[in-house]
C-alpha cells in the first residue's frame, strides 16, 4: 500500500483540523507512526452499584420526546452533559470542559471534554453527525494525551449523544483501536455508564 504524506511541514493543525481533513483515520494517524485496529474492544467494567442510573434514564426518556436534537448544543445538554455529571458523581472526579492542550504544531487545541480520575477518559462530540470523521478526531486527540501523560493505555469516546464508541491507545504497541460496538441511549445507557465508571476507576480487562 502507498502511504501517502498528509501534513505538511511548516503548517500548524488543530485538533478540529483532522475532523476537516479529507482522509482516512488509518492514513492521518500513520502520520504520527500509529496504526489503525478495528475490533470489538474488551472495555473495563465496574461493579460499582449505579444508584443514580434509574433516575437518569427516566429523565432522559422523559425529554426525548419533547427536545429536538437537530443542534449539537441540544445535544449536548439532553444527553451528553447529563451523563458525564452522573459520572463524575460516582467516580469523584474531575470534568474540564474545552481543555486547551497545545503538544506542538500538529498536535494543539481544545479538548471537548476530557474526566480526570485514576484514568483520563477523553470525549469528544462528534461534529455534524459525522462518527467517522469524529473518531478520527478523537484518535489524534489520544495521541496528544500520549505525550503529556505518562501511561501506556489511553481512553476516549466520541458521541453524537445518542450514539457513543469507544477509542483505546496503546502507546507500547503504537496502536489505535477503534471499537466496533455503538452503545446507543437510553437503551444501552446502564452499559455506557458502567464502562465510563471502569475507566475512570482503573478496572483492569
Amino acid at each position: 500500500m502507498i502511504k501517502r504524506k498528509i501534513l505538511q511541514e511548516g503548517r500548524e493543525y488543530t485538533f478540529r483540523s483532522y475532523f476537516e481533513l479529507p482522509y482516512e483515520t488509518d492514513e492521518i494517524v500513520a502520520e504520527f507512526d500509529y496504526s489503525l485496529v478495528k475490533q470489538w474492544l474488551s472495555l473495563p467494567i465496574t461493579t460499582k452499584q449505579l444508584s443514580r442510573l434509574n433516575d437518569l434514564r427516566e429523565k432522559i426518556e422523559d425529554i426525548l420526546p419533547l427536545v429536538s436534537l437537530s443542534s449539537e448544543t441540544a445535544r449536548r445538554e439532553s444527553l451528553v452533559s447529563p451523563v458525564l455529571l452522573d459520572i463524575i458523581r460516582y467516580c469523584q472526579c474531575q470534568l474540564r470542559f474545552e481543555y486547551t492542550l497545545n503538544v506542538n504544531n500538529w498536535l494543539k487545541g481544545n479538548l471537548d471534554y476530557l474526566v480526570q480520575s485514576e484514568r483520563e477518559l477523553l470525549i469528544i462530540e462528534a461534529k455534524k453527525d459525522d462518527m467517522t470523521r469524529g473518531f478520527t478526531q478523537l484518535a489524534v486527540e489520544l495521541i496528544a494525551m500520549s505525550h503529556v501523560e505518562d501511561r501506556d493505555i489511553f481512553y476516549g469516546a466520541v458521541t453524537m449523544g445518542d450514539v457513543w464508541r469507544f477509542g483505546k491507545l496503546d502507546r507500547e504497541t503504537k496502536t489505535i483501536f477503534q471499537d466496533l460496538n455503538l452503545f446507543k441511549v437510553p437503551d444501552d445507557l446502564e452499559n455506557l455508564v458502567k464502562v465510563m465508571v471502569g475507566i475512570l476507576d482503573g478496572v483492569e480487562v
